[in-house]
């Protein structure tokens, strides 16, 4: 067995069979759901070519355990919601977005499983946070494909005074403004990036 600072390697072999390197037996999605559960790291390789399927491996953990009776987690809205993004100009942004959600989420939950006398208060108070954390995180990256609406959602400098429209400008200066916001863009998401492998290691 594999120890927990370790990273297990399944082969997944074209018979559709899981195999644990580090215990040397065949594994269901169940298992590897349990593996998860219990933090520990692994990664699928395809038997033959040695590709990484981590993540089509994990997407039909998901699959099947939304298939349980009783285990549903993602409401149909978000699950529409989320097909529409496929393809989207927003697609690049919301990765990062679920992934640093999710973390934050998992943090706080530790905290309300150790408070379970204020369950009710706690709980409150995270959706609030989640809420306002989630709300600057998609107007920061809005403001990179629209400033208008990034100022209508409060894109404001210190001091009170309107962030200029970066669209206003003609001509080059509009071009430039383009060119500023794609810097800004890539600048962001690294920024979230880094953000994101902070809070990872920290838990870690």
């Amino acid at each position: 067995m594999a120890r927990r600072n370790e990273t297990t390697i399944i082969k997944k072999y074209a018979n559709r069979r899981l195999y644990n390197t580090g215990t040397s037996m065949y594994v269901t999605l169940e298992n590897l759901a349990a593996m998860v559960k219990g933090n520990e790291d692994f990664v699928v390789q395809d038997a033959k070519t040695g590709e990484d399927i981590t993540h089509s491996v994990l997407t039909q953990i998901i699959f099947e355990q939304e298939n349980k009776t009783g285990q549903n987690l993602m409401p149909i809205t978000f699950l529409r919601q989320l097909i529409r993004f496929y393809g989207d100009q927003m697609q690049m942004v919301i990765p990062a977005y679920l992934e640093q959600s999710m973390t934050a989420f998992s943090h706080e939950q530790e905290r309300f499983r150790t408070n379970p006398a204020e369950a009710v208060a706690q709980t409150t108070r995270l959706m609030e946070d989640q809420v306002r954390r989630n709300t600057e995180l998609f107007r920061q990256a809005m403001s990179v494909f629209n400033p208008f609406l990034a100022n209508a959602m409060g894109d404001q400098p210190a001091g009170g005074a309107k962030a200029p429209a970066a669209a206003s400008a003609p001509g080059a200066s509009g071009t430039a403004a383009r060119s500023d916001d794609l810097a800004l863009m890539r600048e962001q998401l690294a920024e979230m990036q880094k953000k994101i492998e902070a809070l990872g290691a920290s838990k870690s």
